[in-house]
């Protein structure tokens, strides 16, 4: 069925005659239905008989408000500004002059009853906390500049000529909106802190108050928070706005991605940008994402990795190259899974895999210095057991098939015996043998991957290489050049996860043919992971590529770890969620029960 053509969508909208907004007819009859209801309550409570009186104001009153109720009024009390511009509640601009993290270094110093009145400053941020002492005094708590919090004391007669009275600055500001101050720093002189021989608190002093953008809804109970899972993935605006903690978790993500850059751009690598549609889906074993363009009329594939056009770049004069950005798989989500996730690749020529495990050890132990001071952290999963992680250099590192033999018990087929037939009906045996579960299809590469996420990756808490994969598994690896069948590749292993999967690169056209045709092969078994054959990029080996190192990391297992959050999409400001299923009962914000994910792709 064809869309509603705009004109029709907005015919379809009917028109809210409390709020004055548009709204669809179900969501109309939704509030119509909750307005009866929240009346009748106040017909049984007028019913009633009367409590004590006592003295209460319109703030304490809205307190008792649902958040449906709170919302109606406050949105009626804001038309009424917007239409009377008396004040209007979204002005175009305020002129803030300073930053709020400054204020201690800056006005320290001062004592109690102290103030400094030589500089007028302008400061903003949003309102977490409104307290009256009498009808003349007011106290605000905001953060702004990031979440630097500071108190700000509003006194009457501190009222600055031709500034709207203090009623009028006041009367409409409640908790969650967003205000400009203009004012001095000082600090308070309580007598309760005086008496003890505490400083006061040191705050802004304003002369003025301006209601810069207002909030329409209740924010969440200052002492219950706003913990609801599912509520904080699909609110991460308001996860922000009330969880410190959330908040430190993006900006040391950010500091973790700076890092990145000014390492790379320090040792010489120069950033590039590729392609996000693909017509071939290459460069890693995984699921693709399809897609089609219209003007070409052709099927395209959101990329799975930039590995091919940054080696084809090397190719091209580029001795050194990375790009950060967003992948795309199709496949499972789980606690350290997303479709859409961020990972950094570079590629170095006339380096080798030994190169490149130096330079991870170097890289990511400098970055936990930076961060935290040192090289121990804690990461907690999510059954409450706790690592503790050494990142410092050297990691140990560890050679897979001896590694498998061991755990197994079981000697291996030479290398160069791992791609045939039989070894893939003797590894069924194996697996059945360690009672090892690999789903169809049961390629010798899944079988091998188990096996190795089941018995070496287990061991892997502190920062682990696993080494020397056999050729079967790298498609894109070059031979090991002393070790038939096996390839110079690592993958990083911390807490059980792998962190970063680089390698010695394929650089021999006939040689990367093959391999191509195996992975083609697999695919023709059932595996829709395994790669496609990419002709431009074997035209482009056949120029000739230096030998060449290649590496990838994965920016959001590694900020999980140096967060300490077991999942994936605390790490994510906006992970993809399931649509939310529209349930008949009163808006709210959190109580519900949050869903617990559980992992479902451990080998991975």
């Amino acid at each position: 069925m064809a869309d509603q053509a705009p004109t029709e969508q907005v015919a379809n909208l009917h028109l809210d005659e409390v709020t004055g907004e548009r709204v669809s007819k179900s969501e109309l009859k939704k509030r119509q239905k909750q307005r009866e209801r929240d009346a009748k309550k106040q017909e049984k409570a007028a019913a009633a008989p009367p409590k004590a009186a006592k003295k209460t104001n319109a703030e304490a009153d809205e307190k008792e408000l649902t958040p449906n109720q709170y919302f109606e009024i406050r949105s009626r009390a804001i038309s009424k500004l917007i239409e009377t511009k008396d004040p209007y509640p979204y002005p175009h601009k305020f002129h803030r002059d300073y930053d709020l993290n400054n204020l201690v270094k800056e006005y320290g110093h001062l004592k109690s009853g102290e103030h400094d009145k030589s500089r007028t400053l302008h400061v903003a941020g949003r309102i977490y906390n409104k307290r009256a002492s009498g009808s003349k005094l007011l106290f605000y708590d905001i953060r702004g500049n990031n979440g630097v919090k500071a108190q700000i004391m509003c006194q009457a007669q501190e009222v600055r000529e031709g500034a709207p009275s203090f009623e009028k600055q006041h009367d409409h500001i409640r908790r969650g909106d967003i205000i400009g101050v203009i004012g001095y720093a000082g600090r308070t002189a309580p007598k309760t802190k005086i008496e003890k021989g505490e400083e006061g608190e040191l705050s802004i002093f304003a002369t003025e108050v301006i209601l810069l953008s207002p909030c329409l809804h209740q924010l969440p109970d200052e002492y219950y928070g706003f913990k609801d899972q599912e509520q904080r993935y699909r609110k991460r605006y308001l996860d922000l706005i009330m969880n410190p903690k959330t908040a430190h978790t993006y900006r040391t993500r950010t500091k973790i991605i700076k890092y990145i850059r000014s390492y790379l751009d320090n040792a010489g690598f120069e950033e590039v940008e590729t392609p996000i549609l693909n017509m071939i889906a290459g460069g890693a074993t995984a699921k693709p994402f399809e897609s089609h363009l219209n003007d070409y009329n052709m099927d395209v594939f959101l990329r799975i990795a930039p590995e091919l056009p940054l080696k084809m770049l090397i190719v091209g004069e580029y001795d050194k190259v990375y790009e950060i950005g967003r992948l795309f798989r199709n496949e499972g989500a789980d606690l350290t899974h997303n479709p859409e996730f961020t990972t950094c690749e570079f590629y170095e020529a006339y380096a080798d895999f030994n190169d490149l495990m130096t330079r991870t050890e170097e890289l990511v132990s400098g970055l936990v210095k930076q961060l935290t001071g040192g090289y121990t952290t804690e990461f907690t999963t999510q059954h409450g057991e706790t690592y503790t992680v050494n990142w410092e250099a050297p990691w140990r590192r560890v050679e897979m098939i001896p590694a498998l033999e061991e755990a197994t018990g079981e000697k291996f087929p030479p290398g160069d015996q791992l791609h045939t037939d039989e070894t893939r009906e003797w590894l069924k045996g194996v697996c059945k043998k360690v009672n090892v579960i690999c789903p169809e299809p049961q390629t010798t590469a899944r079988m091998l991957d188990r096996l190795t996420g089941e018995f070496i990756e287990e061991t892997a808490v502190n920062p682990t290489f696993i080494t020397e994969h056999p050729k079967i598994m790298s498609p894109l690896a070059k031979d090991h050049r002393s070790k038939p069948g096996l390839t110079e590749r690592f993958e990083a292993f911390v807490c059980k996860k792998e962190i970063a999967n680089a390698y010695t690169e394929l650089n021999q056209p006939f040689e990367q043919r093959l391999r191509f045709e195996e992975q083609a092969r697999q695919k023709a078994q059932g595996d829709d992971e395994a790669q496609m054959i990419d002709e431009t990029f074997l035209n482009a080996l056949e120029y000739g590529l230096p030998p060449t190192a290649g590496w990838g990391l994965g920016i959001d297992r590694l900020v999980m770890f140096l967060t300490n959050n077991y999942s994936i999409k605390e790490v994510l400001l906006f992970p993809f969620m399931n649509p939310e299923q529209k349930k008949e009962k009163p808006l709210h914000d959190g109580g519900e029960e949050p869903q617990v994910h559980i992992e479902e792709i451990p080998h991975k």
